[in-house]
């Protein structure tokens, strides 16, 4: 039986996480851009390509846990 706090699951709930921040720093940044505040709407947007960059590499992570797991 896994446990509710094993390593996949709790890396799992982050990764949930970082796509609803991801959400609604989006949902934000076109608010800014759209009141003219283009310089926050950049420094929001490579944010956004970092998180982007970062879940990947989070969704890869938990593939491989998943895959040791099995074994």
């Amino acid at each position: 039986m896994t446990s509710e706090y094993s390593l996949p699951i709790v890396l799992e709930k982050i990764y949930d996480n970082q796509l609803a921040l991801e959400a609604a720093i989006m949902e934000l940044t076109l608010l800014a851009e759209g009141q003219g505040f283009a310089d926050t709407g950049d420094n929001a947007r490579t944010a956004l390509d970092r998180i982007g960059e970062n879940a990947g590499f989070i969704k890869q992570g938990l593939a491989r846990l998943r895959a040791i797991k099995k074994d």
